[in-house]
């Protein structure tokens, strides 16, 4: 039976004017005091994000209730802490990203610059487990042809810093600027996709397999199987439908 679970990115906001605070890490220590929900929330690329994750899950019921209580207590944990939590692709407002300063966030600074400092957008990930890197390849090269409808069917971030930007998804032209992020060619075969993937680390395309993105519509990373949680192997944002191959990532997003 395949598990389905999710990931969801709230930007953390002022209660009052609606602009992007950058308190993460004082959302995150208020949430790691309650123990139980240590493996619930985890920072995200900018200190104006918050991101908790769901267990796999069978029934979608299940799922639905678990998303419900995770962004009760997202909303409660950053309200306790003088904040608020937004569903939003991209901020409406201006806002100046703060880069999170751990090792991975540094290397991404460093080699991708302004693309890693403006990538302040969030996402909703639904990860729907495979079962095998054969069927993982033939869903992402079958997927190709239904991108752009599902980027249609979820697109809502036409505001960047503050003003229209033209576009029904802005989130999606921000999300293009990674490397790693878009359609490909058809792979056909696993033994292509890990090659693929193990040639843009050897080259430092990429820093490691978990920045693998494609093939995407719009959306963000999504990536662990059949459940968001870490170590677990109707959206309001562009949704992300991620599957696992061989215990690594990968991604298609609407």
């Amino acid at each position: 039976m395949r598990t389905v679970g999710v990931e969801e990115e709230l930007l953390l906001v002022d209660p009052e004017s609606g602009e992007p605070q950058a308190l993460s890490a004082a959302v995150l220590a208020h949430a790691e005091r309650e123990e139980e929900e240590q493996d619930v929330f985890e920072k995200e690329l900018h200190d104006q994000m918050l991101e908790f994750a769901t267990h796999p899950q069978s029934g979608m019921a299940e799922l639905g209730d678990e998303i419900v209580r995770c962004r009760k207590e997202a909303a409660r944990h950053a309200r306790e802490t003088g904040c608020a939590v937004a569903a939003l692709a991209t901020s409406p407002l201006p806002v100046s990203p703060a880069v999170g300063m751990n090792r991975r966030y540094r290397w991404m600074a460093e080699n991708y610059g302004i693309a890693t400092r403006e990538q302040l957008v969030m996402g909703c990930h639904v990860h729907v487990s495979v079962e095998s890197d054969e069927e993982g390849v033939a869903v992402v090269d079958r997927v190709r042809p239904w991108l752009s409808v599902l980027a249609a069917l979820s697109a809502n971030s036409p505001f960047w810093m503050g003003r229209d930007s033209g576009y029904s998804s802005y989130r999606s032209r921000v999300w293009q600027r990674w490397p790693s992020a878009g359609p490909t060619e058809l792979f056909h075969s696993p033994e292509r996709y890990h090659r693929r993937v193990a040639d843009m680390v050897a080259t430092g395309t990429i820093l490691d397999e978990g920045m693998i993105y494609f093939p995407r519509g719009g959306g963000e990373p999504a990536g662990r199987g059949g459940g968001a949680r870490r170590g677990a192997g109707g959206p309001q944002r562009e949704p992300a439908a991620a599957g696992r191959l061989a215990g690594r990532p990968f991604r298609s997003d609407g």
